[in-house]
Parts: structure tokens; sequence; C-alpha cells
């Protein structure tokens, strides 16, 4: 056994260790959404004692102290402290800065970032199914994580979707938006709860819309905030059973972070290729990512977390029938996808100046 050098294996534990701290931490989050913790922060006026911020929450204050503790050491919440000559616990206050506010409490502000906290639960209790995973091969859909999976996901995409997709992205597709004005057929492949679907419909009412997916758990939500809207002209189906029309008939189809996920992306191309006609769109958004692990490994920050929600959610979900493609969260590259879709019979391919922090958008034409 080569010699182990003491410095090296002690910057190794701490790497390690400082893991474990960061799924700790989540999990904490995932309380201070879950609690309302951030809200009640976040309309404070001033910085709250954790004995103040308990009366607020309704919450036990040794729980809440400990959990602020942990939130204020990781530096994701704010704290001031006033020295005093016997030092109690109401020498310290938490307060949320504008930024902190904006990514944990304020549900409308693009930055929004609590919806994959919200799913945490369901996403780290697929690990007690990942050893038959990996032994047969099959993977799980994303109605494994139940109707909270779905709700996570909705509140992981939607404050960006509602900020940006109607006055940003749609206008960058060649002479879309006129043609939504005016009145065309759009389908949303991979729909989810409905969100864009209802979005790009009120935006746009002499279109019409159809929203697939084949999550019952999404479905379900979709279709209640489509009674809840009082919109005519958008409808949701599962494509098992109405699938999209193969007869050219479809002018815009969008996908939005879906196409890694599915078990057959190949076969979903020709699908939605056979749905355009000749002057139609496809809008893809997807996973930014390279065209190889090393250069993800050595250029992509986030790449542990993409791979490890790529095991526990996207790619087990693109494998989850035993002939499932499994491209994975990084599976979708640029390149990947520009050959795919060429394959599928489009001809043009051209990626959009939008910037995300995440995703890639690209306009496909046939």
């Amino acid at each position: 056994m080569a010699e182990i050098n003491p410095d090296a294996l002690k910057l190794f534990s701490f790497l390690l260790f400082s893991k474990l701290e960061g799924a700790v931490t989540s999990a904490m989050v995932h309380l201070g959404d879950h609690l309302g913790l951030y809200k009640a922060l976040a309309r404070a006026n001033e910085p709250l004692t954790t004995a103040q911020l308990a009366h607020v929450t309704g919450l036990h204050e040794r729980w809440v102290r400990e959990w602020c503790y942990n939130q204020a050491s990781a530096k994701l919440i704010s704290f001031s402290t006033t020295p005093s000559d016997s030092p109690s616990i109401d020498d310290d206050a938490f307060f949320l800065s504008p930024e902190q506010t904006a990514v944990l409490a304020d549900d409308q502000h693009p930055a929004f970032g609590m919806g994959m906290f919200h799913r945490l639960p369901q996403t780290m209790n697929a690990v007690t199914r990942m050893p038959e995973s990996f032994r047969t091969g099959l993977g799980h859909d994303y109605d494994s994580h139940g109707p909270e999976g779905a709700v996570g996901i909705e509140r992981s995409f939607e404050p960006w979707t509602n900020a940006n997709l109607i006055d940003n992205v749609l206008p960058r597709l060649d002479g879309v938006v006129d043609a939504l004005r005016s009145g065309i057929t759009v389908a949303d492949v991979g729909c989810g709860a409905g969100g864009a679907v209802l979005l790009m419909a009120r935006a746009f009412p002499r279109s019409s819309f159809v929203g697939y997916d084949i999550s019952r758990y999404a479905l379900t939500r979709a279709e209640e905030r489509l009674r809840e809207s009082g919109l005519r002209n958008a409808t949701f189906s599962d494509p098992r059973s109405t699938p999209l029309p193969g007869d050219h008939s479809v002018d815009l189809v969008t996908t939005f972070d879906c196409i890694h996920d599915m078990t057959h992306p190949a076969q979903m191309m020709q699908a939605i290729r056979s749905s355009l006609n000749e002057g139609g769109t496809w809008l893809l958004v997807d996973i930014k990512a390279h065209d190889s692990f090393s250069m993800n490994a050595t250029k992509n920050p986030m790449a542990p977390l993409m791979y490890g929600i790529s095991v526990l959610s996207c790619m087990s979900s693109a494998m989850s029938t035993a002939d499932g493609a499994g491209l994975g969260t990084l599976g979708l590259s640029a390149g990947t996808a520009e050959q795919m879709a060429r394959d599928a019979g489009f001809s043009s391919f051209r990626r959009l100046d939008v910037d995300h922090a995440v995703n890639a958008f690209y306009e496909i034409r046939p």
C-alpha cells in the first residue's frame, strides 16, 4: 500500500465531511421553507431574536434557535450581535439580506430557489430504492416521488419562467410571437403542472395550447390550475392515451427541462418532428452540459450536484423502463441535442442568447 500523506489525509477527510455538512444544511433549508421561517424573517422590519422568531411562527424557541445557528453559520441567513456583560440568547438577532430574501422567501422572484428543497425528502427517499436500481438497471419515474415531488418541480421552474418566458424567451424565436398573437396551435411536451401552458394561454388568447405529461400527479395539478384560471384555450393530456398528433398540424412545440428525463428521447424527437408543420418551431430548453464528463467535471462547478440528482431523479426516470436511454441530467449537451434533432429529421438548430444559470435554449426547425 502506498504511503499516506498525513496532510493530504486531513484535507480529504475535511472534503468528505464538507459534503455531509451540505446534506444536513439542505435539510435545514427544507425546514426553513416548510415551516415559514424564511418568510417570517423576510416580513420582519428588524432583526429577530430566536424568541421573537419562535413567537411569530408559533414554533418552539429551542428548536428555532438551533436552526438559526445552523443557517447563520452556513451564511444562508444574516445575524447581528449586541455584546452584553451577561451573554444570553437575546444578544443575537437574525435577518435576511435583500439577496437572501429573493432566493429564500420571495416565490415571485425569478431567483427563488426553494423548489428543489421543497422536494428534498422525496428526492432523498429515493436512496432507499437505489441499491435495487444499481443491481437491475431499472429506475423509477417521477410519480415515485409522490404529489409533493410534482409541487417541488413546479416551484423550481415557474418563478423564472413567469418572469422571462413571454418577454425574454419567445421573442428570440423568429416570427413566433407574431404567430402566437394571430393564433396558432401549440404543444408543450412534458408540461408538468402546466405553468408554461397557462402562462402562454393567458398571454395569447387567439392561440390554442395542449400540455402533455405522463405524471398523474402533475396532470392533476395542471387540471386544477386550469379550472381555477378560467382559460378556454388550453387543455392537458396524457400522451399514452392521447398522443401528440402526427399529422404536421402543430405550429410550435415547447419542451422545458424534460427531454433528458425521457426513456425514449429519440422517439420523442421524431414524434415532435411529425407533429410540426414545415414552418413550425421547436423550442428546446434543457440543462447546460458539455460533450464529455471531463469537461463537465472541470468546467461546471455544479457537476457533483447534477450527477447526484441524475442518479436520484433524472437518470432514474430515463431508466424507468428496461430499454430506457438513460441520458441523465447532463446527458443532453448542445452537440448531442443537435445530432439527435438532425437524426429525427430537423434541419435547423440554433442556440438562443438567453441568460440562465442552468439551462440552454435552442430554436429547432424542420
